[in-house]
């Protein structure tokens, strides 16, 4: 699913109402092994990146981070994977939750109407 750093990527960079923000995790499979610094490098190097990157968290579990807890506050369920993709409007109402499955250019159809 790496791949879909790259719509990401377009996405950010081709809607300026919208921000990207990304938030490694390695809870699911031991998919990010990797340090802060060499996921990054990753995934600028490999899908040109431009969007940012923060520190790899929990995304469930006892050690979650606030932020998730927020968020799933708002769209219940844990996350079952990464690229889990949450849409936040200005207000910080989640407007939108969307699967890992869920690809970068679906949900840009989907954004005339939930932004």
């Amino acid at each position: 699913m790496t791949s879909q750093y790259a719509g990401l990527r377009t996405l950010h960079e081709e809607n300026d109402s919208l921000q990207v923000l990304g938030f490694p995790c390695n809870q699911f499979g031991a998919q990010e092994p990797g340090s802060n610094s060499e996921i990054l490098e990753f995934a600028q190097s490999k899908y040109d990146v431009t969007f940012p990157m923060f520190a790899k968290t929990d995304v469930n579990g006892d050690h979650e981070n606030p932020l998730f807890s927020l968020l799933k506050q708002q769209q219940p369920g844990d996350i079952g994977w990464n690229f889990t993709k949450f849409l936040v409007n200005r207000n910080g109402d989640v407007v939108a939750r969307f699967d890992p499955r869920t690809s970068p250019e679906e949900i840009a159809e989907k954004l005339p109407g939930l932004l």
